[in-house]
């Protein structure tokens, strides 16, 4: 547990990464299985990752993102993609996944099954999109932890047009949503901010116990 806050003392949200340093294959590699493995209700995982390379996309994704150059200088881009059509098709994909994974018959998953699907039906398309948005905030969670314990750097980002990133990305298509981004690499070592004392609430003001 020391190392792990150690890792969380060491990272911050880098301001400027080094283009010339990438990730290495299995590292990468790590850091997909991380987010893959990540929980998220009921297991649906209803929201797809995207991971940027393209230099030429990328810098379409600046432009989309107010020019901030972590879209383009990072190794990677990270692009969590909420799922806007998330219904009963997804759930029985679902449901055929467990039973083929434990070898458990689907009509033995019926009750779960049902239970999915009477909560996504009684959501309006509004409440259903937000909450499949909150699941990738769970997913970049583990991102940034996984990565601070390999000491890749990372920033998460709300900064960008959604609307853009969906409209170059073709999200629009596949009916989903840019949530939230992570730009993931190593820091420069210009960067000013890696020198910043981390500021955080202190313990006795941020904690409650009931």
């Amino acid at each position: 547990m020391s190392t792990f806050l150690e890792s969380q003392n060491w990272r911050y949200a880098t301001k400027q990464f080094d283009a010339t340093k990438k990730i290495s294959t299995e590292d990468l590699n790590t850091l997909k299985e991380v987010v893959r493995l990540s929980p998220s209700s009921y297991g649906l995982q209803p929201y797809k990752v995207v991971i940027v390379e393209n230099p030429e996309l990328r810098e379409q994704l600046k432009a989309a993102a107010y020019g901030q150059t972590q879209i383009t200088d990072a190794s990677h881009l990270f692009i969590f993609a909420n799922d806007l059509n998330l219904d009963a098709k997804s759930v029985e994909a679902y449901i055929k996944n467990i039973s083929e994974t434990r070898g458990v018959p689907t009509d033995a998953l019926g009750g779960f099954s049902d239970m999915m699907n009477n909560v996504i039906s009684n959501l309006s398309n509004e409440a259903k999109n937000n909450w499949t948005a909150k699941q990738t905030y769970i997913a970049l969670g583990n991102l940034l932890g996984a990565a601070a314990e390999l000491k890749i750097d990372t920033t998460p980002m709300e900064g960008f047009n959604p609307a853009a990133f969906n409209e170059i990305l073709g999200f629009d298509k596949l009916g989903l949503n840019a949530a939230v981004i992570a730009a993931i690499g190593y820091r420069h070592t210009e960067d000013e901010a890696q020198h910043y004392k981390k500021v955080r609430k202190p313990q006795e003001d941020f904690f409650i116990t009931l």
